[in-house]
C-alpha cells in the first residue's frame, strides 16, 4: 500500500513540554506532534494535562498521540524537555524537576518579562532566563534556549509562520540537537552561539511585543537576511 504523502514521519524521540496547558506549549505540542513527535504534556494538575493532550490529539490527522501527566512523570519520560512556564514560575519548576533532567537536554522558552509592562526588557542578575536555567541544573543538564520570538497566537494554525528561531546554548552538540528539532517543527532555525546570547532573543521578545502593540498586530517576528542559506540546519 502506497504511503501518503502528506503523513509526516515518526520520530522516536519523545519531547515533554513543562507548561503544556498553557498558549505557548500548546502551540508548540501541536506543531511538534504533527511533524511525528510523540508529545508528553506536563502540568501540576495531570487531569488538566491530560485534557489538553486529548484536546491536541483529536485536532490531529496523523498516528502521534498526545499524553498528559504531572510535570515530573513527563521530565521522566521524554529525551527532550521543553520549558514554556511564565518567567515568574521558572525558577520553581526547575527546583522541582531538577532530579529528574540529568543527563536531558532542556530547550528553555521562558522570557523574563515583567507584567504589566512587558514591552520593557527585563533580565534577571543571571543575565537570562536560560542562563539562570543553566545556573540552577549545573552541568548535568544541556541547556538550549529557542522559540522565544514565535507568536503563540499563529502556533496552533497550520499556517507558514514567518519568522525564524535563534538557538543559544551550552554546547554545540545541544545547539545542533535543538536545531534538529526547529527544523522537523517547519521552522528555520540558525546557531546564535553560546547560552550568553540568549539574552538576545529573550530581549527581542519584548521588542516584538511592543511592535505588535504598536500597529495592532499579533505577528510581528525575525529574520535572517544577507546571508545566502535557507537556515544552519544540521
Amino acid at each position: 500500500m502506497v504511503s501518503d504523502i502528506n503523513q509526516p514521519v515518526l520520530h522516536h524521540q519523545a519531547i515533554a513540554i513543562l507548561g503544556g496547558t498553557g498558549k505557548e506549549g500548546k502551540g508548540l505540542a501541536y506543531r511538534l506532534a504533527k511533524n511525528g513527535y510523540p508529545v508528553f504534556i506536563g502540568s501540576r494538575s495531570p487531569e488538566k494535562a491530560n485534557a489538553v493532550a486529548t484536546e491536541l490529539t483529536n485536532s490531529l490527522y496523523n498516528k502521534v498521540t498526545i499524553r498528559g501527566d504531572s510535570n515530573i512523570k513527563v521530565v521522566e519520560k521524554a529525551g527532550i524537555i521543553i520549558l514554556t512556564v511564565p518567567y515568574s514560575s521558572h525558577r520553581d519548576m526547575l527546583e522541582t524537576v531538577k532530579g529528574a533532567l540529568k543527563g536531558k537536554l532542556l530547550i528553555d522558552v521562558t522570557v523574563p518579562l515583567a507584567p504589566p509592562i512587558t514591552t520593557r526588557v527585563r533580565m534577571p542578575s543571571a543575565g537570562s532566563a536560560a542562563q539562570e536555567a543553566h545556573e540552577i541544573l549545573g552541568d548535568d543538564v544541556q541547556v538550549t534556549s529557542a522559540f522565544q520570538n514565535i507568536s503563540y497566537e499563529q502556533l496552533l494554525h497550520d499556517e507558514v509562520i514567518d519568522c525564524d528561531v535563534l538557538v543559544t546554548g551550552t554546547s554545540k552538540e545541544a545547539r545542533l540537537e535543538t536545531l534538529k528539532l526547529v527544523a522537523n517543527a517547519g521552522f528555520t532555525g540558525w546557531d546564535a552561539g553560546p547560552i550568553e546570547n540568549s539574552m538576545v532573543a529573550e530581549g527581542l521578545t519584548s521588542v516584538l511585543l511592543g511592535i505588535n502593540k504598536q500597529f495592532k498586530s499579533k505577528s510581528a517576528g525575525i529574520r535572517i537576511t544577507g546571508v545566502h542559506s535557507t537556515g544552519q540546519q544540521p
